[in-house]
C-alpha cells in the first residue's frame, strides 16, 4: 500500500496562512504599513482603488531593500526581525513572523519597487500567486511602493464574499485610524479613488485624535499619567456627559502596538460604572508601555491579543489611574444640597421597634394614617410624596378588589389576543416569551375587551408602568415600549412613502469623518426617505436643513452621526434592513425619555398603542419591554 501523506508545496502552504493573516484589504493594509513603520518610515501614502478590491498602494520612505532582500522577503518565514527564539521576548517591531508579505502574494498579483538611500538604483518584483514573474533594475526614490493587485483573484469563494465597497472601505479606514492613533509621529496619507480622506502629519496623540475624529472631541478628554515599576500609562479618557450609545472611540496600545483586551476595557468601564448610564460607553485612548519581556503578542497571526504577566495589578494601576484623572477634573457629580430634588428620600414614619402597634386583629389598621411629631419638621415636598403615594397605592388596592373577568379566545394558549380583520385571533407574544406567563391587562371598559386601556396604572420611579393583570401584576418600561410603538409607525412608513421632514430653525453643520461620509454616500437615498434633510457644503461637511418630524428636542447632530454609526457597524445589510435600521434609530430617538412622568392620558395612549401590536414584547433590537409578576410571586413575599 502506498504512503499517502505528502508535503504541500509551498504555493499551497501560504494560501493557507493566508486565511488566517489576509481576511480582506484591511488586513493587506495593517500588514503593509506596519511592514513601512518597522523600517522606519516618517511619510507614508496608501493608495486604494475599488476599496482596495482592485489595488492596494502603499509608498514609504524607510530604508528600502536590497535586490537579495526584496526577493528573500516574500518567502515563507523570512524576517529581518528575529533570529532565535528568545527575540519573541524582546520585540520592538510590529512584525517578526515573515508570514505577511508571502500570504499576500499568495492571493494577489504583487508589484514591488525598493532602493536603499546608499544605491543608485533600485530593484523591481512581480510576483503572481507567489510565483516570481519577473525581477530587473529600475530607477526609484528611496524607500519602498508596493502595490497588491486583484486580491483574491485566484481564490474565488474568498472573493465572492467580499463585502460591498463601502463596508470594505469603512474597514480600511478603521484600521488606518489604529495605525495613525498609535504612530502619531508618522505623516500618513490615505486616497480612494483618487479623493484623499485623510492627510495626516505628525502631531501629539491628542491633536492626531481631533485630526481624525474632528476637532471637536479634543475639549471631550482629559489625560491620564502615571509611572510605575510595571507599567506607564498615558492617554486620554472622555469626560462622562460626551459617553456614546454607538460608535464609542475606544482604543488600547501597547508598546505602540494596537490591542484587543477585555480586561482592561473593564477596569475603565468600572471607574464611569457611577457616572454614565449603563448602555452608554466611554471614549478612550490609553497607551501602555512594559518591559517586552513580560507580554506575549506571539497569541494569534494579527498580533491584536496580547497575554499580561502583571495582568492583574496593571488592572488595579490603570483603574488608579483612570479614577484619579475624573476626579481630578471634576468629572464626577457632586450633590447640590441646595436643592430638594437632591435629598434623599425619608419615610414619613418610622416607628419604634417597641412602639409598634398590635394590628393582627384590626384589618383596617392604616400605618400611613398615623402621625408622629418626628415628621412635622421635614419639608413638605416629602410629605406630599408620601400623601401622592397613598393614593396611588390605594388606586391599585381598589383595582384589584374590582377585577373584571377577562375575555380570552378559548383556542389561544395566551392572554395577549389580536383581532384580525376576518374575525379570526392570533398569538401576539414572542416565541421567546412563554405565552401562559403574562396576563392582559383589566381594561378600562367591560364592553371593550382585550384590547383597550388598563383600568388603574401607576409610575415607579418615573421609568415603569404598573397595572394589575387578571393574574398578577404587569410591569412595563415606558421609553421601550415608546420605540417599540414608534418603530412599527415608522417602518411601516417608509414602506408606503417617504416620512415627511420638519425644517429647522437654524440649519446645522456638521463634520464627518472620511468612514461616515463612506456610509452618508451609500445610504443617501435611505436617510433622506426617512426624513433627514441634508445638504453638502464641502467635501467634509454637511448642513442639516430638517430632521423626521415628530423628533423634538434632539441633538441633531448628535442624531445624525450616531445613525451613520449605527450602519456603519453593519455589514453587507438589505434595502429593507436598511430602512428598519434606521427605524429603529429614529425611535429611540423620538421616544418618551425613561425618567419622564406620564399623564394618565398618554399612559392610557401608549399602553392601547403597545398593546395593538403583534410583538410587544421586546423591543426590535431584543430588549424586553414587559414582565409580570404573578400573584404567586407576590404571595411568597408574605
Amino acid at each position: 500500500m502506498s504512503d499517502i501523506i505528502k508535503l504541500l508545496p509551498d504555493s499551497v502552504a501560504n494560501q493557507i496562512a493566508a486565511g488566517e493573516v489576509i481576511q480582506r484589504p484591511a488586513s493587506v493594509v495593517k500588514e503593509l504599513v506596519e511592514n513601512a513603520i518597522d523600517a522606519k518610515a516618517t511619510d507614508i501614502t496608501i493608495v486604494l482603488k475599488d476599496a482596495g478590491r482592485t489595488l492596494i498602494q502603499v509608498v514609504d520612505n524607510g530604508s528600502g531593500m536590497s535586490p537579495t532582500d526584496a526577493r528573500m522577503a516574500f518567502e515563507r518565514h523570512a524576517t529581518s526581525k528575529i533570529t532565535v527564539a528568545n527575540d519573541l521576548f524582546e520585540l520592538h517591531t510590529m512584525g517578526f513572523r515573515g508570514e505577511a508579505l508571502a500570504s499576500i502574494a499568495a492571493i494577489a498579483q504583487v508589484e514591488l519597487i525598493s532602493m536603499r538611500r546608499d544605491d543608485t538604483v533600485g530593484t523591481q518584483i512581480f510576483i503572481s500567486g507567489s510565483k516570481v514573474e519577473s525581477q530587473q533594475p529600475v530607477a526609484a526614490a528611496p524607500g519602498t511602493n508596493i502595490m497588491v493587485k486583484n486580491i483574491f483573484f485566484n481564490v474565488p469563494a474568498r472573493r465572492k464574499f467580499l463585502k460591498k465597497d463601502s463596508v470594505e472601505l469603512n474597514n480600511i479606514l478603521h484600521e488606518f485610524e489604529r495605525l495613525a492613533l498609535v504612530n502619531p509621529d508618522v505623516d500618513l496619507t490615505i486616497i480612494h479613488n483618487d479623493v484623499t480622506l485623510h492627510q495626516l502629519r505628525h502631531a501629539p496623540l491628542k491633536q492626531r485624535i481631533g485630526n481624525l475624529f474632528g476637532k471637536s472631541i479634543e475639549r471631550q478628554l482629559i489625560p491620564i499619567e502615571t509611572e510605575t515599576s510595571i507599567v506607564k500609562l498615558s492617554g486620554f479618557v472622555g469626560l462622562p456627559e460626551n459617553a456614546r450609545k454607538r460608535g464609542a472611540l475606544q482604543y488600547l496600545f501597547v508598546n505602540g502596538r494596537n490591542m484587543r483586551h477585555p480586561y482592561f476595557h473593564k477596569a475603565i468601564l468600572n471607574c464611569y460604572e457611577q457616572l454614565i448610564r449603563p448602555e452608554e460607553q466611554p471614549n478612550y485612548f490609553v497607551s501602555f508601555e512594559v518591559d517586552p519581556s513580560t507580554i506575549d503578542v506571539n497569541i494569534h497571526p494579527t498580533k491584536n491579543e496580547i497575554k499580561f504577566e502583571n495582568e492583574q495589578a496593571i488592572w488595579q494601576i490603570l483603574n488608579a489611574a483612570v479614577r484619579e484623572s475624573l476626579g481630578k477634573f471634576n468629572a464626577v457629580p457632586s450633590i447640590d444640597f441646595d436643592r430638594e430634588d437632591d435629598l434623599p428620600e425619608i419615610p414619613a414614619f418610622v416607628p419604634d421597634a417597641g412602639a409598634m402597634p398590635d394590628f393582627t386583629d384590626s384589618a383596617d389598621y392604616n400605618p400611613f394614617a398615623e402621625s408622629d411629631s418626628r415628621v412635622s419638621a421635614s419639608p413638605s415636598s416629602w410629605q406630599r410624596s408620601a400623601s401622592h403615594a397613598v393614593d396611588d397605592w390605594e388606586k391599585l388596592f381598589r383595582s384589584f378588589e374590582n377585577t373584571p373577568e377577562v375575555n380570552v379566545h378559548p383556542d389561544s394558549d395566551s392572554l395577549f389576543v389580536e383581532s384580525r380583520a376576518n374575525g379570526e385571533d392570533r398569538d401576539v407574544v414572542p416565541s421567546r416569551i412563554n405565552s401562559s406567563d403574562i396576563g392582559e391587562p383589566l381594561p378600562a371598559d367591560d364592553a371593550v375587551a382585550g384590547r383597550s386601556a388598563p383600568k388603574s396604572t401607576i409610575q415607579l420611579n418615573d421609568r415603569y408602568i404598573i397595572t394589575p393583570t387578571a393574574t398578577g401584576l404587569l410591569v412595563v418600561d415606558k421609553h421601550r415600549a415608546h420605540v417599540r410603538v414608534l418603530y412599527e409607525s415608522y417602518s411601516g412608513n417608509c414602506e408606503n412613502a417617504p416620512i415627511p421632514s420638519q425644517k429647522v430653525m437654524f440649519p446645522e453643520a456638521v463634520n464627518l469623518t472620511p468612514a461616515r461620509i463612506a456610509i452618508l454616500n451609500e445610504y443617501k437615498a435611505d436617510i433622506i426617505n426617512m426624513g433627514f434633510d441634508l445638504e453638502a457644503m464641502t467635501s467634509d461637511t454637511w448642513v442639516i436643513n430638517g430632521i423626521p418630524a415628530g423628533i423634538a428636542d434632539s441633538d441633531n447632530v448628535q442624531l445624525l452621526t450616531s445613525l451613520l454609526d449605527d450602519l456603519q457597524m453593519g455589514t453587507d445589510i438589505t434595502q429593507r434592513s436598511v430602512r428598519q435600521s434606521i427605524a429603529l434609530h429614529l425611535a429611540k430617538a423620538a421616544a418618551v425619555n425613561a425618567n419622564r412622568q406620564l399623564s394618565e392620558s398618554e399612559v392610557e395612549h401608549l399602553l392601547s398603542s403597545l398593546f395593538s401590536l403583534a410583538t410587544p414584547a421586546y423591543t426590535p433590537d431584543g430588549n424586553k419591554v414587559l414582565a409580570e409578576i404573578s400573584v404567586a410571586e407576590i404571595k411568597s413575599l408574605f
